[in-house]
């Protein structure tokens, strides 16, 4: 079977899929208003906002590091070009 039979097939399958199969177990029947699916909804958001801080964080540091290496490129040709004349 070719790769875009198998691609075709799969989403087939999961354009015709019921909506049932895509629920997690807690909201599969479940009341959207309970205590359960609230919880969940404030740990996702936990997890999300855990999740960017740390994302914010590393990029953060890349922006420091890539400015830091210019700033020191920078000296070092202003160095040369003095030490030159």
């Amino acid at each position: 079977m070719k790769l875009s039979a198998k691609i075709l097939l799969l989403l087939a399958l999961t354009l015709l899929a019921p909506s049932q199969v895509f629920a997690c177990a807690t909201c599969y029947g479940g009341n959207i208003d309970s205590p359960m699916a609230d919880g969940m909804n404030w740990g996702i958001f936990t997890l999300m906002g855990v999740i960017g801080t740390v994302l914010a964080t590393f990029l953060t540091f890349l922006i420091y590091i890539i400015r830091k290496s210019e700033a020191l490129n920078a000296a070092a040709e202003t160095a040369q070009k003095i030490s030159k004349t």
